[in-house]
């Protein structure tokens, strides 16, 4: 039951979507709930998930209520997932294992294998900054917060050119504000990420380095760990996750159709919005191992540099398990 009005489904209905009724059935029998009890809040930065699932219709009609909690960077997310005000988020390597790190309740439950040049380093249009080594002595602006993909892009483009990080001076702004900054000449280098990057690149600033080749775009869905222990929203969860990655291939298959509703969600023009949009991923997929290492590696090496605050076990804060054992349950139960 949706909270947000749909804009079309071309989803014909999901094969176990029967079994996904007895699942959440049972847990109610057992619970005294009812499956339309549930009420999921789905944390999402920049309307990149909501677009995802507005033009693809995957949770139009699910038997649960959902709404929408928009956030324009992963610190203001987490600080809400922390708060226990969502049940799931969306963000990049770096800022969920912030998020980790600070004693936010979060379970990663799904990958995105983004593109690097959804992430990158800007400068004015007719700076004299050429390179990323005219960067030493200078004022670099980093989207959101401290723990963001952008300092990780940030600090491996300068190993990248042999300048010290010492040798920059890193300030912290979120995406909006440094926006409006830039625009207005304030800031010289700016590393940030779509649909900041790009709508600024749309405007003619330039791209000094992306993040092809210097860090693994990936980004993770995670839930609320104690919303996992409502049996009832634990399947509706395992649902919605399964729908996100639906969604995903859905927008892959139909670009044009994912860019309109983008489009209106974000008040882009069109062919920003889906300039934009063809580079936000590669596919959505249940995390699996190899996310996991990826993970870790970010994790020792911002452990080293002091970023994070405690180091983060990533493998602890992973559920491989996830859809596999909820489809798992699907097939127990089924006639």
């Amino acid at each position: 039951m949706r909270l947000t009005p749909a804009i079309n489904n071309p989803f014909s209905a999901l094969a176990a979507i029967g079994l996904f009724a007895f699942s959440l059935t049972s847990a109610a029998q057992s619970n005294h709930h009812s499956p339309d009890s549930v009420t999921l809040v789905l944390g999402d930065q920049s309307r990149h998930l909501r677009s995802l699932v507005e033009a693809s219709g995957v949770l139009d009609d699910v038997p649960y209520h959902f709404r929408w909690a928009n956030f324009q960077g992963a610190a203001p997310l987490f600080e809400a997932q922390r708060a226990g005000s969502v049940d799931t988020s969306y963000a990049g390597d770096l800022p969920v294992l912030m998020g980790a790190a600070g004693g936010v309740d979060l379970t990663i439950v799904a990958t995105n294998e983004g593109l690097g040049s959804s992430n990158g380093i800007l400068v004015q249009a007719d700076s004299e900054i050429r390179d990323v080594a005219d960067l030493k002595g200078r004022t670099v602006v980093v989207s959101s917060a401290r723990g963001s993909i952008s300092q990780h892009l940030l600090y491996a483009a300068l190993e990248e050119a042999g300048i010290e990080r010492s040798d920059v001076d890193v300030r912290f702004v979120l995406p909006t504000d440094a926006s409006s900054a830039f625009n207005s000449g304030q800031i010289e280098a700016w590393a940030t990420f779509d649909p900041y990057l790009g709508i600024a690149e749309r405007q003619g600033a330039r791209v000094l380095r992306d993040s092809e080749g210097l860090r693994e775009a990936l980004s993770f869905v995670t839930v609320t760990t104690s919303s996992l222990n409502d049996p009832n929203k634990r399947a509706a969860l395992a649902d919605v996750t399964q729908r996100f990655i639906d969604a995903r291939q859905w927008a892959l298959e139909n670009p044009q159709q994912y860019a309109s509703v983008y489009a209106q969600l974000t008040g882009l023009e069109l062919d920003d919005a889906a300039w934009i949009a063809a580079r936000s991923s590669q596919g959505m997929r249940p995390v699996q191992e190899s996310d996991i290492q990826a993970l870790q590696n970010v994790a020792d090496l911002f452990s080293e540099l002091e970023i994070l605050p405690t180091h983060v076990n990533a493998a602890g804060i992973t559920d491989l398990d996830f859809l596999s054992s909820f489809e798992q349950a699907h097939v127990e139960v089924a006639p």
